[in-house]
């Protein structure tokens, strides 16, 4: 259990800031900004969830936040041995988070249409905002890769990250009267 009493602890004055480990790092290195895209995505996602207002589909939003913490705790920890396995100490991503967003997908994917054409991000409120949220899912995971391509990263953490913006996707079309509100793209329409 995570116990905050004071906000504040000045020990990041120095353009610092610390790790699940106890180390140190700049607030401007990779790790520090993967964890922070992270933080921008779930943000990110609680409008989302706000606008989906409740029922089974604001949960499994809340559901992938919590993820997202997990996450961002496992991106907090270094392995530089890369040994990523959970343990009570180190909090991980794990396979079966990736699958449930597969499983979540597929099930979504029963009661759309095939896409004819790219959709612009947008149509109803909730489906836009769970655009922006993809959008910053996909800044997240970009960030995560430029952090993996320097320094192992928990290969289930890097699965997670790319599934989920797929995710969001399906969902804002689910949230686009299963895909009948979609905007779609036609290219060269304004020329």
């Amino acid at each position: 259990m995570v116990k905050l009493n004071k906000i504040y602890t000045r020990t990041g004055d120095d353009g610092t800031t610390g790790l699940v480990d106890g180390s140190r790092v700049a607030k401007a290195s990779l790790r520090i900004e993967a964890i922070g895209k992270v933080d921008e995505a779930n943000s990110a996602i609680g409008v989302a969830a706000a606008a989906v207002a409740g029922g089974d589909l604001a949960a499994a939003l809340y559901r992938i936040q919590n993820d997202l913490f997990d996450l961002g705790a496992d991106l907090a920890t270094p392995a530089p041995d890369g040994d990523f396995t959970p343990s009570e100490m180190v909090l991980r991503i794990v396979d079966s988070q990736a699958q449930w967003l597969e499983q979540a997908i597929d099930a979504f994917n029963e009661h759309l249409e095939p896409l004819t054409s790219f959709v612009l991000p947008g149509g109803s409120e909730a489906a836009a905002r769970a655009h922006v949220a993809r959008a910053s899912v996909r800044a997240a995971e970009r960030a995560v890769t430029a952090l993996a391509a320097a320094e192992p990263v928990n290969p289930a953490a890097l699965a997670y990250i790319n599934r989920l913006s797929d995710y969001l996707f399906v969902l804002a079309r689910v949230l686009n009267d299963n895909g009948a509100s979609d905007v779609k793209w036609v290219p060269g329409a304004n020329r």
